[in-house]
């Protein structure tokens, strides 16, 4: 093993150390002071975060890539790992969202422990420390062989969270679903590494690199490590295991699976495509690019329809993962086509976009959690008014809805807007199919971004503005500073990552660097002030001043309203004539996005219902009305449901073979043993 000491690799292990200290004292949490020991997993949490958060900064800031190795594993095959700038951005990633559940965790999970479906607190603790370890391994991975092990780590970990609640038959469907799901794309993802590993003559990453595919073998390795990834990520239609996993685990590990885990499958993209491959072609961009904006627009759409609040932030996780892919497929048609510049710019967006999700879908997680915690609610339509009664959880849910609706200055316009800078670039491929798809794409997005916009509308209004619906909604109250504390670290980084893209930018220089052997250079050449990704002369955006102009403009409103204006008299709202307001006239989330529907209706199977109860008489008279609304994804019922048909159908087929008759088996048994040795001979 080489020295790691004075390198960036030091930190990663003290990471990986104090994760494995927060899952043993929650082990240790079964015998003796639980609660104690709880908490004191998610300190050493806290240490883990931090450590990852150094281990990736000192690599980036420092451009460097570190390589160790283990002789663990098989004995001709030592555990190969290695940070560099890519891993040490998903480690930044991965250690902030690590330290701001640590921060929020110890008094959300606490109400687990509480009521009549109390749960355990211990293995809770012992597979979130395990599935962080997981993706913490796989990212410093540098052969196959560790890369899969600790992805099948985080993907079975994450099964067992997904089913933590396992009281309830929702959540154990919805963790099989995601397991089930998660292995096929495992085996993918094996085929692959395969076709790499055959070619370079060993499993370790550096042998991949070296490599020499042929067109056919490089597509065919790309389209496998695409597929398994892309089902991590939960891409249109592999998504489907997402909307149901997300809402049913616990809230600050639904955070951690948007904001970090669906990543792993965009690492796993980039590592492979533009890394071990590294000869990217424009055909793999064209599909990357179709798929991707297909998931953004379909996955807003999707979580239009959504009346519970975390089902809602899951649909919204594949839309924003098809900005990324956007992204990442716009950067593949440049680099295929020639253009190094711009296929940067791409990759730039892409990757900017990946970590500004995962600060604002982390956010908005937390704080849906922050609801549940004090209202055991995720239907909107069983909330509002929470404003009054959670001021500060409605301010943060509000700052983490703008930056996801891309509105300036939070980080989301940012990568937005250089996924569009990139789209406005296709004047500059010769292919004209290419040169016509890209604007289409950004029409596509921009309608996105209108529609996220709408749809963000619609929950912090139905859930916090207006008057409560259910009593428990307006007895609420605020939660823990702890909870509130984890919730303003990434409403904090929103903000700044949305004033400062240009620090960020030259940050992620090095990766660029490493993966196409290029940077952006103009992008940063104005200084911290000015935003040029091209050059001044096409396109500039200034975060600060826009800052600057927006204080000044609500400062001077403020001042000139109040100055003017005589004191406010407060009376009751006019109600048309019909007696005070209540909570029934209020619009609920299906009302809200009812004219969407109807525009979109070709994109749900919709089943709507009204049931009307009569009196009995001579003149029956309507005494109730009972009104249903189902929305069913199509990706579900044309893809998934067929399949379900065709395996249960061949499993009914080849039932003879289970006769029960032990000579059965045996003369099967035989049979194929005598196959086996006619082959092997």
């Amino acid at each position: 093993m080489s020295a790691t000491f004075g390198t960036p690799l030091l930190f990663a292990y003290a990471a990986v150390l104090c994760t494995l200290l927060s899952g043993a004292v929650s082990l240790l949490a079964v015998r003796s002071r639980p609660g104690f020991l709880h908490f004191g997993s998610f300190f050493f949490l806290f240490f883990s975060g931090a450590a990852s958060i150094a281990a990736g900064g000192w690599t980036l800031l420092a451009k460097l890539t570190v390589t160790d190795h283990f002789a663990l594993g098989l004995p001709w095959l030592d555990w190969h790992l290695r940070i560099d700038p890519l891993s040490g951005f998903f480690l930044v990633l991965l250690g902030t969202l690590a330290v701001a559940i640590s921060l929020y965790g110890p008094s959300y999970t606490r109400e687990f422990a509480r009521g009549p479906a109390a749960q355990p607190l211990p293995p809770l603790g012992v597979f979130t420390a395990l599935f962080v370890l997981g993706m913490q391994l796989m990212l410093l991975a540098d052969d196959a062989l560790v890369f899969m092990i600790f992805w099948e780590m985080m993907s079975l970990c994450g099964y067992f969270l997904v089913v933590y609640q396992h009281q309830h038959a929702a959540n154990r469907q919805a963790a099989f679903l995601y397991l089930l799901l998660a292995h096929v794309g495992a085996l993918v993802i094996l085929l692959s590494f395969g076709v790499l590993a055959a070619f370079g003559g060993g499993l370790t990453f550096d042998q991949m690199r070296a490599a020499k595919l042929t067109p056919l073998w490089a597509t065919l390795s790309f389209a496998c490590a695409f597929l398994g990834f892309g089902t991590k990520a939960g891409m249109v239609p592999l998504h489907v295991w997402l909307p149901d996993a997300h809402p049913v685990a616990p809230s600050h590990i639904s955070a951690m699976m948007s904001g970090a885990m669906i990543k792993m499958g965009i690492y796993g993209i980039v590592r492979v495509s533009f890394d071990l491959i590294g000869d990217v072609r424009w055909e793999w961009g064209m599909v990357v690019l179709i798929i991707g904006t297909a998931s953004s627009l379909l996955g807003v759409l999707y979580a239009l329809m959504q009346h519970d609040l975390k089902r809602l932030l899951a649909y919204h996780s594949v839309e924003n993962i098809g900005i990324i892919l956007m992204g990442l497929g716009m950067s593949m048609i440049f680099l295929g086509s020639g253009h190094k510049m711009l296929g940067t710019l791409g990759l730039v967006a892409a990757l900017y976009h990946t970590i500004n999700h995962a600060l604002f879908k982390g956010l908005l997680f937390l704080g849906a959690g922050a609801v549940l915690y004090r209202t055991h609610e995720r239907d909107l339509d069983h909330m509002g008014g929470l404003i009054h009664r959670m001021p500060v959880t409605a301010f943060l849910f509000l700052l983490g809805s703008v930056a996801i609706s891309a509105l300036p200055p939070f980080n989301g316009f940012v990568s937005e807007w250089l996924t569009f800078q990139t789209a406005l670039q296709a004047p500059a491929l010769e292919n004209g199919l290419l040169r016509t798809m890209m604007p289409i794409a950004a029409a596509l997005l921009a309608l996105t971004g209108a529609l996220a916009a709408a749809c963000f509308v619609k929950a912090f209004g139905i859930a916090f503005l207006g008057k409560p619906r259910t009593r428990r909604v307006a007895r609420a109250r605020e939660v823990p500073v702890g909870m509130l504390g984890g919730m303003g670290l990434l409403a904090t980084l929103c903000l700044l990552l949305g004033v400062f893209p240009t620090t960020v930018i030259e940050a992620m220089g090095p990766i660029t660097q490493l993966l196409v052997h290029e940077a952006l250079p103009s992008a940063t050449a104005q200084g911290w002030l000015w935003l040029t990704p091209v050059s001044p002369q096409v396109a500039s955006y200034s975060a600060p001043f826009v800052v600057a102009a927006m204080v000044v403009v609500f400062g001077l409103g403020y001042l000139f309203l109040k100055r003017g204006t005589a004191p406010a008299r407060r009376v009751y709202a006019w109600d048309c004539g019909f007696g005070q307001l209540t909570q029934r006239m209020q619009y609920t989330s299906t009302a809200f996005s009812q004219p969407i529907r109807r525009v979109f209706g070709g994109v749900w199977k919709i089943e709507e219902r009204v049931d009307t109860l009569a009196s009995a008489g001579l003149i029956p008279r309507v005494t109730n009305l009972n009104y249903s609304l189902h929305t069913y994804d199509w990706s579900w019922l044309k893809c998934y449901v067929p399949i379900g048909r065709m395996v249960l159908a061949a499993a009914n087929k080849i039932g003879f073979i289970q006769t029960g008759n032990i000579h059965t088996y045996l003369k099967f048994s035989f049979v194929t043993l005598l196959v086996f040795l006619w082959i092997v001979s």
